[in-house]
C-alpha cells in the first residue's frame, strides 16, 4: 500500500490529475500484493508452526489459491499500467521480474538486499514516468539516493527475521553482517540518503520550510536504525515499519523540492 502511495504522490507532484494518480497508484499497489502474495507462497513451509497468524499457515487460504490471486493482482496491475501507457506496462513487466526474483531465487541468500535497491528507485520512477513520459534531471540525484534507501531497508527488513533465518539456517544479508554491523550499515545508508536531501535542497535555494521537513524526515529512519541496533526482535520490526514510512514521506518531500526549481525540472 505504502508503494503505491508513493508513486501516486509522486505522480500529483509531477502535476497529473487525481485520477491519473489513482490509476497510477492502484496499478503499483496491485503490483506489490501480488509480489506478497507470492512470498507468503514461498515462505509458507517455513512459516508453519511459527507464524501462524499468517492465512497460508493458518489454513485460511490454499497455496494454489494464494497463487491463482497473485496472478490476479499482477493482471489488475498491468491493464491499469496498460492503461496511462505501453511505458508504464512495461515498466510494471520489470517491477514483477525484480520481485519474483526476490521472491524465488533471493530471498534467503545474502543477496536478497539487491532487489530492494533496484525495485525502490522505481516508485517515484514509475509516477513520474506516468506523468510526463520522461524523467527531470532531479532523478540524476535521486535515483541513487533511492537505491541506498532500498538497500537499507532490504537490510533493515532483514534484521527482523535475522534470528528465525539463523534458526531456519536460512542465510540473509543481516546473517552473513551480523546483527550489530547490519543495523549500523543501514543506519549509515539512511545517514547518507538525509545528507544529500538536505544538501540538495538547500543547494537548490529551497525555503528554510520544505527543508526542515526533508530534515525530521530524514531523522527519523537514521534514529530508528539507530536504536535498532540494541533492539529486540520485535521491536525491529516496528522500527522497520517506522523506517519504511517516513523514508516514503522523505522521498515525496524531496521529490517536491527538487522539481519545484525549474532548473531541475
Amino acid at each position: 500500500m505504502l508503494d503505491g502511495l508513493v508513486s501516486a504522490s509522486v505522480t500529483l507532484i509531477a502535476g497529473a490529475p487525481a485520477d491519473l494518480a489513482a490509476r497510477i497508484g492502484l496499478a503499483m499497489t496491485f503490483l506489490q500484493l501480488g509480489i506478497g502474495t507470492v512470498n507468503d507462497v514461498v515462505d509458507a513451509p517455513r512459516d508453519a508452526g511459527r507464524k501462524v497468524g499468517k492465512p497460508i499457515p493458518a489454513g485460511l487460504v490454499t497455496a494454489r489459491a494464494a497463487m491463482n490471486a497473485a496472478v490476479a493482482l499482477f493482471g489488475a496491475g498491468l491493464l491499469l499500467a496498460l492503461s496511462v501507457s505501453s511505458l508504464i506496462a512495461a515498466l510494471a513487466v520489470v517491477v514483477i521480474a525484480i520481485g519474483l526474483v526476490y521472491d524465488l531465487r533471493l530471498k534467503g541468500t545474502a543477496w536478497s538486499w539487491l532487489p530492494f535497491a533496484v525495485g525502490i528507485p522505481i516508485l517515484p520512477v514509475f509516477g513520474w514516468l506516468g506523468a510526463t513520459g520522461e524523467l527531470a534531471p532531479a532523478f540524476a540525484f535521486l535515483l541513487p539516493a533511492a537505491v541506498a534507501a532500498g538497500a537499507g531497508l532490504a537490510i533493515g527488513n532483514a534484521l527482523v527475521d535475522v534470528d528465525r533465518d539463523r534458526a531456519a539456517g536460512t542465510s540473509s544479508i543481516a546473517a552473513a553482517l551480523g546483527p550489530t554491523r547490519s543495523a549500523w550499515v543501514a543506519t549509515t545508508l539512511f545517514g547518507a540518503v538525509w545528507i544529500a536531501a538536505v544538501a540538495t535542497a538547500l543547494t537548490a535555494g529551497r525555503a528554510i520550510v520544505p527543508v526542515m521537513g526533508l530534515a525530521v524526515a530524514g531523522f527519523v529512519p537514521v534514529a530508528a536504525g539507530w536504536v535498532s541496533v540494541t533492539a529486540s526482535s520485535g521491536r525491529r520490526e516496528r522500527l522497520w515499519q517506522l523506517e519504511a514510512i517516513s523514508l516514503a514521506g522523505l522521498a515525496a518531500i524531496w521529490v517536491g523540492v527538487m522539481v519545484g526549481n525549474p532548473a531541475w525540472r
